[in-house]
């Protein structure tokens, strides 16, 4: 090859591509740098320190509870299952029975789900098991 193609459409959309996919990296880079070059690190009395009013602040760990997670999760799944269910709806009469009986199918397999992690429980907050 001796030369290099650039008559194509969309050559100079590629060349920003893969610049952004450059500078975008390096600026956070840069700015990481720079914070923690400028940061004070002497300023954990002034987050104890209490503001006005309030009890003394004491040092905890942060422990949040894994079972918060698996309830998030869950929720989540089950709402984008449930988002599934609008195109379908739309389409209903296009569909079908071959799509009545593949929505019964996808319902019968949440419900299997949500089953399973109601018998494991997971939608219980206090148990952690």
């Amino acid at each position: 090859m001796t030369h290099v193609i650039t008559e194509h459409p969309y050559f100079g959309v590629f060349v920003l591509f893969a610049l952004t996919a450059v500078a975008f990296p390096a600026t956070l880079w840069a700015a990481r740098f720079v914070s923690r070059k400028f940061a004070r690190l002497d300023t954990e009395r002034l987050k104890l320190s209490i503001y006005e009013c309030g009890p003394e602040v004491t040092k905890q760990p942060n422990a949040i509870s894994a079972q918060f997670y698996l309830i998030a999760l869950l929720f989540i799944l089950f709402d984008v299952e449930i988002i599934f269910m609008f195109p379908w709806a739309i389409d209903f009469k296009l569909l079908g029975w071959f799509g009545f009986a593949e929505m019964i199918l996808f319902i019968l397999l949440l419900a299997i789900g949500f089953v399973y992690a109601w018998k494991k429980g997971a939608l219980e907050w206090h148990s952690i098991k």
